[in-house]
């Protein structure tokens, strides 16, 4: 015969009974069962364990002297005969003496037995009270703590179904623990962006936790917002390492992610405007500072942007702020190609947009105008015309933004920004982003403008002062090119001539006013007229630069370089002076190109130092190649070596004038070049009344 004590109700499954629990032996649960007269007959291995006596030592004795202290001895054997006599059950602490002498209190469950003879007996079951108080207490605050935590927790079983919910879980789901017993996550939670059940059943199988794996959706606590949340999962095991379930907390950090995509925003917006700093305006080109704008929005704040400047402005007048708006595109970028950005009025068109027009209205109101969320009705107001309204519609443009591009309190233009891609709408946020940079944009696009504005003026001048058509010469063909600088404020120092003289002679002129700018424009007319009227004297070309250098050290802070050649075409002659000049190259059939070996001079305005005059042959087919420093000159390559590239270029004196010239530009010029030039190549012709030939 084998007794046993259990708790709740054993259930079977055919002949399977199913697997122990582990609270018992955590509690250490002893049985004794005493006869009629409350002497011990059956004494457990536990017992043993509990009181320290074998079974040896305790069968056959009385209960109540082997194990009770005198003055506990009457209690106990009152309560052994209720038990006895009424065969009600008894529970409750009583202090024992254990083997070794000390005393301790055990938790008792007392209840009559009766065999088949009609004997009765006592069965006592005993745990140190200390040790079932304790599991008790932790089991009081398991629940207590599952109970109040303000985070959500539950326990599923191996089936991976709801056994436990606590009250916070029931908030965060929306749904009340007795609709969460015996249903799978899944079932409750249907609109979650993960595989619950898989990520669940991989640490019931593994034993490995998820700790802290985020995840979004929406419950029935507030179907109609996004929610995020950290998750941990992990497995429960009892003290004999048998696998209860899996145990899973759930906290909702919304408000943190929602604070750290903000954050995130704010951070995306700064790099955004430090970008931005780094890459509008590198250039005063008007278009491609247009460009790096347009770029710069694309696309971290637009998936299309476009810029666009009053016409009124390009063209020098005081901006028109009222009626139709006259826009001149300067770019438009683009995430990839899309109907969108082919909606954009293409670069450089001019396009008129009525009142209605956002545009229009944002340039007009000098404010932006944002449309968060786009309507069909909203398309003929953004677009340019009905195709564009058709291929705005079909690109899914949901969102619009323009911002006016201001400076220095004149209106130039706007910003137009679109979202099609990106699915959230232009916010607040993004209007103040915008403007920021439309602002910082626009200085750089007024700067642009009016340096155009300048170097507009300044070639104006600087052509205006040269000679437009060379004039006829005895004896000579001539070609000459001038090529501005980069830089409006670099434009304006360079000039070349031409001169008739008595007797069929030509001057042939180059100087470099040092300096740049209008000023140095001014000057250079001043030289190049002062040089004619010069030059009509007869006088000798180291004469004529005498003159010039007088004229020079009369104007304030003057410096210029000049090299001043006369040609008889009836003595095949040239006589010429150089004021500080680089020499020119003398071009001769059948013989390499070189450089002149001439008397360099001091440069005019220097005054009390005399020029020297030299003479040469330039017969028939001969060039004399005169040029200024921007040609030859770089700040990467010394003047040697480019010299040496300028004679190659010219190793082809049957080349017509107007070929070298511009093989000449295009070999040794670069387009950012901060320096004009300036360049006159005259070759030798025959004439009737020559009177040299090649010797």
């Amino acid at each position: 015969m084998v007794l046993g004590a259990v708790h709740g109700r054993a259930e079977h499954v055919g002949d399977v009974s199913s697997a122990p629990g582990g609270l018992l032996d955590v509690l250490g649960v002893a049985a004794v069962v005493l006869d009629a007269d409350g002497r011990i007959v059956q004494w457990s291995p536990q017992a043993k364990d509990l009181f320290g006596y074998t079974s040896q030592e305790a069968l056959g004795q009385y209960a109540a002297r082997l194990l009770l202290e005198e003055e506990h001895r009457e209690q106990a054997v009152e309560l052994f005969a209720r038990v006895m006599a009424s065969g009600e059950s008894w529970a409750g602490g009583f202090p024992v003496r254990c083997k070794d002498g000390h005393t301790q209190m055990v938790e008792f469950r007392n209840m009559r037995l009766e065999d088949g003879r009609g004997d009765f007996y006592a069965l006592g079951i005993a745990t140190d009270q200390a040790i079932l108080r304790e599991v008790e207490r932790n089991l009081a605050l398991s629940v207590r703590l599952i109970e109040q935590a303000p985070i959500g927790l539950a326990v599923l079983d191996t089936d991976l179904r709801f056994v436990t919910v606590n009250s916070e879980l029931e908030r965060i789901n929306g749904v009340s623990a007795a609709d969460h017993i015996g249903r799978r996550p899944y079932e409750v939670l249907p609109h979650l962006d993960i595989d619950v059940d898989s990520t669940t059943r991989q640490v019931l199988e593994t034993g490995v936790p998820l700790l802290d794996r985020p995840v979004a959706g929406r419950t029935a606590a507030d179907p109609d917002h996004e929610h995020a949340w950290s998750v941990s999962r992990y497995r429960l095991e009892d003290s004999g390492g048998r696998v209860l379930g899996v145990a899973t907390s759930v906290v909702d950090v919304t408000e943190q992610r929602r604070a750290e995509s903000e954050a995130a925003r704010a951070r995306q917006r700064l790099t955004l405007l430090a970008d931005a700093s780094l890459r509008i305006g590198t250039t005063l080109d008007l278009e491609r500072t247009a460009r790096e704008l347009a770029e710069v929005c694309v696309p971290d704040l637009a998936d299309v942007a476009a810029v666009d400047v009053l016409d009124s402005v390009l063209r020098g007048h005081e901006a028109e702020t009222h009626g139709p708006a006259r826009f001149r595109s300067l770019a438009v970028a683009a995430v990839g190609p899309s109907e969108a950005a082919r909606a954009a009025d293409p670069p450089g068109e001019l396009a008129v947009y009525d009142t209605d027009r956002l545009a229009a209205q944002c340039v007009n109101l000098r404010r932006p105008l944002r449309v968060s969320r786009v309507e069909g009705r909203d398309l003929p107001r953004i677009a340019r015309c009905p195709r564009a309204v058709e291929l705005l519609a079909r690109a899914g443009l949901h969102s619009y933004l323009a911002v006016p591009l201001t400076a220095r309190g004149e209106i130039l233009g706007a910003l137009g920004l679109k979202r099609t891609r990106t699915p959230e709408p232009f916010t607040h946020d993004d209007e103040v982003l915008a403007g920021e940079l439309a602002a910082r944009a626009a200085l750089s696009i007024d700067n642009a403008r009016w340096y155009r504005s300048q170097r507009h003026a300044v070639l104006a001048l600087q052509r205006h002062l040269l000679p437009q058509h060379p004039p006829h010469m005895v004896g000579l063909e001539v070609a000459s090119r001038y090529q501005p600088a980069a830089a409006a404020v670099e434009i304006g120092g360079d000039w070349f001539d031409a001169i008739p003289l008595t007797g069929d002679k030509t001057a042939l002129v180059v100087g470099d006013v040092m300096g740049s700018g209008i000023n140095a424009a001014a000057t250079m007319g001043q030289l190049r007229t002062a040089t004619r009227a010069f030059a009509d004297l007869d006088l000798t070309p180291a004469e004529v630069l005498t003159l010039l250098d007088h004229t020079t050290t009369r104007l304030e802070e003057t410096i210029a370089t000049c090299a001043y050649a006369v040609y008889d075409p009836h003595r095949a002659q040239c006589r010429i002076s150089l004021a500080g000049h680089l020499p020119p190259a003398l071009v001769r059939c059948g013989r390499a190109p070189q450089l002149l070996d001439l008397p360099a001079g001091a440069p005019l305005g220097v005054g009390g130092i005399p020029f020297r005059t030299a003479t040469f042959d330039l017969v028939p087919g001969d060039q004399l190649v005169l040029y200024t420093d921007g040609l030859v000159e770089t700040r990467d390559q010394a003047i040697d070596q480019r010299l040496n590239t300028l004679l190659g270029l010219l190793d082809a004196p049957e080349c017509p004038l107007e070929k070298t010239c511009d093989r000449l530009l295009h070999a040794l010029r670069r387009p950012d070049d901060h320096d004009d030039v300036a360049l006159l190549i005259a070759r030798a012709r025959p004439t009737p009344h020559s009177q040299a030939s090649r010797p």
